[in-house]
């Protein structure tokens, strides 16, 4: 199947070898696309950012956050690489994220992932609008809810399940996989999904995030990719449009939404 084979090592474009704190290379270091496109006139190929991301491919690193506006190509590229991950783990792992849907992008087919080898199995990939869906299929195995001292998924905030799912998953190694989570958490739950972020990324894991929130593009290490009409560029944290948005808004709410309603 295309976009599943990868270099035994892979390295990023300076020529280096991706390893993550624990050494080790990391789950996924590169996304490319190959050189025989299956679909090139796909919509997809039409949002800058993937036209890129076609051209020159993207390296990863321990940590990486995807920002950009509504509509740049974030939830596709991220769901593109779920997609084609999804697709190498073996049979058993089980509710590592939603099975895919018909307004799924075929972007996936036209991806090769490279990493370490073999891949590790651990890690999760969680949307907001299909993560009940993952957490029925968690609270329909009496073993598997054990893990939650018996209080299904479903039956918590939505914060809270989805934190519940994320800390029971601490100890795999593996590749995390988040879709802008801020939907589901407050501003201290944001803050508790970053240390636990951080520190699956301290035992050997690999987090690939998009999110609108200033405050998990903060990530300590991240590597920021800022999407927009321009493609994609690394961009540090205070350089990022939103974070300016918000700057600006903090300061003074009263004067832009002045301005803002006055037009």
């Amino acid at each position: 199947m295309k976009g599943l084979s990868a270099p035994r090592h892979s390295h990023a474009r300076d020529g280096t070898l991706q390893r993550g704190p624990m050494g080790a290379e990391l789950p996924l270091t590169r996304v490319s696309v190959g050189p025989d496109v299956l679909e090139p006139d796909a919509w997809y190929w039409q949002l800058p950012a993937v036209a890129q991301l076609r051209d020159e491919g993207m390296t990863l690193a321990p940590t990486t956050v995807l920002v950009g506006e509504n509509g740049s190509g974030k939830s596709t590229m991220i769901e593109a690489v779920a997609e084609n991950w999804r697709r190498s783990l073996t049979a058993q792992v089980k509710h590592w994220g939603p099975k895919p849907s018909a307004e799924d992008a075929g972007l996936w087919r036209e991806l090769s992932l490279s990493g370490a080898r073999p891949r590790p199995q651990g890690g999760v990939w969680l949307r907001g609008e299909a993560m009940h869906g993952v957490f029925a299929g968690i609270d329909r195995t009496e073993t598997e809810l054990r893990a939650f001292d018996g209080v299904p998924l479903n039956e918590r905030s939505h914060g809270e399940g989805f934190l519940a799912l994320l800390e029971s998953r601490t100890m795999e190694r593996g590749l995390w996989i988040l879709d802008e989570p801020e939907s589901a958490l407050s501003f201290r739950s944001s803050l508790r999904l970053m240390a636990l972020l951080h520190g699956m990324v301290a035992a050997g894991s690999q987090v690939l995030l998009s999110t609108h929130s200033p405050v998990l593009a903060a990530l300590p290490g991240a590597r920021i990719y800022e999407l927009g009409a321009h493609g994609f560029a690394q961009r540090g944290w205070a350089e990022l449009d939103f974070v300016q948005d918000w700057q600006v808004f903090f300061d003074d709410p009263t004067r832009l939404l002045h301005h803002l309603l006055d037009d």
